[in-house]
């Protein structure tokens, strides 16, 4: 029998305990479709890459071809007519969008894609004046972060390499720590306009103290707005009671609402109406009441929507409807609770994995610092490589940042324990075989 240097059992040994564990605490794998392994001996993949494209609803498709027939039956008409009219149909989403991320109807839309969602709302809140111009961000962004607030430092004519502000982990370590995020802005708070973090961390998996960086930032008089990509659908949020200035988020990582499906918007109700923050309008900016008089000049709601600016994709807004509507009946704290479930058992079965291997978890091991990601860092061969022989040898999809981590996330609605104990079992036998 092969045994770890705990002389414990090996993860090719424990799927026993797998099953027992999927048929003690069951998730939802039932309501998704999961692509073919096509490899391995299993006719269903490991699907661990829902960090980066979630899984497919089973309701998605009739979801979506019913709004599709609608079109076809009613023309014109289905703007105003059908079951789901086409003139409110982002207000169906709202209400779900608003109780995922801890929000106020109010302050909850469901708009355009994420960085041009940053974007419009860098446009209010990023207003750069005397010696507080600088923008923070962690120096592990997700590029497409990075590229946006660079853009908007050059946009009001700074310097984006001296007025962007990239926080690093103190050396020898992985992820940053927040007294060293708040003792940051305790020091230089009053040189930042604009804090910009992801809430959890796209490469390591991280959590941030969303409440206690928040009100650190507010307290040096800095707006303060979270990049939630990685947070929506995978741990609870309180945006509102948090104070947070603005948020957004992509709905088809963890939201599962499919390939570059829309984002979401939250804007705290203070900021609303404020006539001195500058704003991009457009036809749905306006108060809907008004929308049709044809008027030249706007008059925005004191809601989140005046932050709209075109009509919703409508073809586009199902998938998402589809998916919050399954996050409403679920509940985040049920999927919160599995999903510390599940992580940590992914987690002891790569301790065993790593014991004697060239691997090391990066995400930090306090389960109330991360969600449900583990980041593995190889010191050999390449990312890329080793998530192709995973895939096309073991039917395990992963996720590859190059040039050296591979990400795993058992999503809790239909990761399942045997998925983990896969992972386990092919990233041991493909080390081995060298990666």
């Amino acid at each position: 029998m092969t045994t770890s240097r705990t002389g414990t059992e090996s993860p090719r040994l424990g799927e026993a305990e797998a099953h027992h564990l999927d048929d003690t605490d069951p998730g939802h794998r039932h309501l998704f479709h999961v692509p073919p392994a096509g490899g391995g001996r299993y006719p269903d993949a490991a699907y661990l890459a829902g960090n980066s494209l979630g899984l497919q609803p089973k309701a998605t498709r009739a979801e979506l071809l019913a709004d599709l027939d609608a079109w076809r039956r009613l023309g014109v008409e289905g703007h105003l007519e059908g079951e789901r009219p086409w003139l409110p149909y982002h207000e169906f989403l709202t209400a779900p969008a608003a109780r995922l991320v801890g929000a106020r109807p109010t302050e909850t839309v469901v708009m355009n894609s994420l960085t041009v969602d940053l974007h419009l709302l860098m446009v209010s809140f990023y207003r750069p004046a005397g010696e507080r111009t600088r923008i923070v961000i962690e120096d592990t962004a997700f590029p497409s972060d990075s590229y946006a607030v660079r853009s908007q430092a050059r946009y009001h004519g700074l310097d984006p390499d001296s007025t962007v502000v990239r926080l690093r982990p103190r050396p020898g370590e992985e992820n940053l720590r927040t007294e060293d995020v708040t003792g940051f802005l305790a020091a230089e708070g009053h040189t930042v306009a604009l804090v910009l973090l992801g809430g959890v961390n796209y490469l390591t998996g991280e959590l941030m103290d969303i409440p206690a960086i928040t009100a650190a930032g507010r307290a040096a008089g800095a707006v303060v707005g979270w990049d939630l990509a990685h947070v929506a659908g995978n741990v609870p949020l309180a945006l509102h009671d948090w104070d947070v200035d603005f948020a957004a988020w992509c709905s088809y990582k963890y939201l599962n609402s499919g390939p570059g499906a829309l984002a979401g918007v939250f804007v705290h109700e203070r900021h609303h109406g404020d006539p001195a923050l500058p704003r991009f309008e457009g036809w749905w900016s306006t108060a809907a009441d008004t929308r049709f008089e044809m008027t030249p000049v706007s008059r925005p709601p004191a809601t989140v929507e005046a932050w709209q600016i075109s009509n919703p994709p409508i073809f586009a807004m199902g998938p998402v409807r589809t998916s919050l509507e399954l996050f409403d009946s679920v509940g985040m704290p049920a999927l919160r609770e599995r999903s510390l479930r599940l992580t940590g058992y992914l987690e002891r079965l790569l301790d065993e994995v790593i014991a004697d291997r060239p691997l090391t978890v990066i995400t930090p091991r306090d389960p109330s610092r991360r969600g449900c990601q583990l980041s593995v860092r190889i010191a050999e061969g390449s990312a890329n490589e080793l998530t192709k022989r995973l895939r096309h040898e073991h039917g395990v999809i992963a996720d590859a940042r190059e040039p050296d981590v591979v990400r795993f996330a058992p999503v809790p609605l239909y990761s399942t324990y045997h998925d983990c104990w896969r992972v386990a079992d092919a990233l041991a036998a493909t080390v081995e075989a060298g990666a």
